[in-house]
């Protein structure tokens, strides 16, 4: 007999959304789509800050609920009960470790938004359990885990979107339209940016690790390190152990769409100029960085990551600009602006809602959409905005501008497979080493 389940998969594939040009578009009426009535379960882990962005865009769903907060601190976990009842107006149950809630057959869906070096391995964990997975950009710590997470996502067979929600912009998905259509002529250049003033972390201190912090747990798959009082709960970001810098942090987002925008996948060549210019302090990778990418057909992407010193002329926080032979576009989570050559307004969208843009939270509308698209993607088999094998391809764009960064000459890539061409010492920052028992395994 065929399930109901099947049956709203069979009879939406036709019109859940358009495609236009690998394009999908959104679907005109959430509501009338088969299947929205289906509850779809889910646990968030790591909820200090970004998941509660995640938590607002669950509840935007009448039938979706939280089962599960999951995250290693308990002080973190007061706060964020404190603030679930406040905000969604019930308290889910709480999980410090969260593979005790990946056994509960009724979570159907994960949330990850944890320190860096934990996204892969925990996203594979729940595909194994047979959940489908939101996992935050980055999607993985290193090009290894890219590869490995790709190829878990094929063999579970579940859904896993990465949280670059600007693929699920109404903007932005209209500006690619008009690009695919001809708007601005043949794109040939993308530039991204990135500005803000972090302050110095200072230099860490070891002292003993807080009673309400499980921290080897943690710690995870990485090496093991004594704690120090500069690192949780956010500065881990700028830690090789566990972040992967700026360019991931906050390039992805921007570093995506201009991939999107020109139509390219895995470059020919990166080149990254750069240095760490403000604070001696314990910050690991570099805070101001350019980077550059080039492609075949001559098509090239530009990342400009500014993350201390005061930048003047002030300029916004972040953005993208889309040339043409013709035109061009600047984009950014909230508007796209179309331009002649000669510099002229030709025509400009708003996003309907506001969304954050330098902030830690990074909150809005935005992703309330993207979270809407993966729902629909679990209930109706609709094409995610941010597939994970196709936003691999723009993590994996970052790990080669920090790769090319420590290597200090421009490295040639294998355009199939993302591997660097003739550079062994480039290629030792392919996989990571991981703490025994932890390295993730398909």
């Amino acid at each position: 007999m065929t399930t109901r389940r099947n049956f709203i998969k069979k009879t939406t594939a036709g019109t859940a959304a358009v495609t236009l040009g690998g394009l999908v578009l959104p679907s005109s009426s959430y509501g009338n789509i088969l299947g929205a009535n289906d509850q779809i379960n889910c646990a968030v882990i790591g909820v200090r800050s970004r998941a509660k962005a995640h938590v607002k865009a669950i509840n935007e769903d009448p039938n979706a609920k939280i089962l599960y907060s999951c995250d290693v601190d308990d002080v973190i976990l007061e706060e964020h009960n404190a603030w679930c009842q406040e905000n969604i107006g019930y308290i889910p149950k709480v999980e410090k470790d969260f593979r005790k809630m990946l056994e509960d057959k009724k979570v159907d869906a994960v949330f990850i938004a944890t320190p860096e070096h934990w996204h892969a391995p925990m996203a594979i964990l729940a595909l194994q359990a047979g959940k489908h997975v939101y996992v935050e950009k980055p999607c993985s710590h290193n090009p290894h885990e890219n590869e490995l997470l790709v190829a878990a996502q094929k063999k579970y067979g579940k859904k896993v979107q990465m949280g670059n929600q600007q693929r699920s912009a109404f903007t932005s998905i209209s500006a690619i339209k008009d690009i695919r259509e001809g708007v601005i002529g043949d794109v040939y250049k993308g530039e991204a940016y990135y500005s803000n003033n972090r302050g110095s972390i200072g230099n860490g201190k070891v002292i003993e690790v807080p009673k309400t912090l499980d921290w080897e747990l943690w710690q995870g798959p990485a090496l093991r390190e004594k704690y120090k009082d500069n690192v949780h709960p956010y500065n881990w970001h700028w830690f090789r152990n566990w972040g992967t810098g700026e360019i991931h942090n906050n390039g992805t987002h921007e570093i995506d769409i201009c991939r999107w925008a020109l139509g390219v996948d895995l470059p020919n060549s990166v080149t990254s100029f750069g240095g760490k210019y403000t604070y001696d302090d314990d910050w690991e990778f570099v805070d101001n960085q350019q980077v550059t990418y080039t492609f075949d057909n001559d098509k090239f992407i530009t990342w400009t990551g500014h993350s201390r010193g005061v930048l003047k002329p002030k300029r916004p926080g972040r953005g993208i600009t889309i040339y043409g032979s013709e035109g061009s576009i600047m984009l950014d989570r909230n508007f796209y602006q179309l331009y002649d050559l000669q510099g002229n307004l030709i025509k400009e969208e708003k996003e309907g809602g506001s969304s954050e843009t330098t902030n830690t939270r990074g909150e809005g509308s935005l992703d309330v959409n993207h979270v809407g698209n993966f729902f629909k993607a679990i209930r109706a088999d609709e094409s995610l905005h941010a597939d994970i094998k196709d936003a691999s391809i723009s993590t994996m764009l970052c790990h080669l501008g920090n790769m090319a960064q420590d290597a200090g000459e421009t490295l040639k890539i294998d355009n199939s497979t993302g591997k660097v061409l003739n550079n062994e010492m480039a290629m030792n920052f392919w996989k990571r080493e991981y703490a025994p028992g932890w390295e993730p395994k398909l």
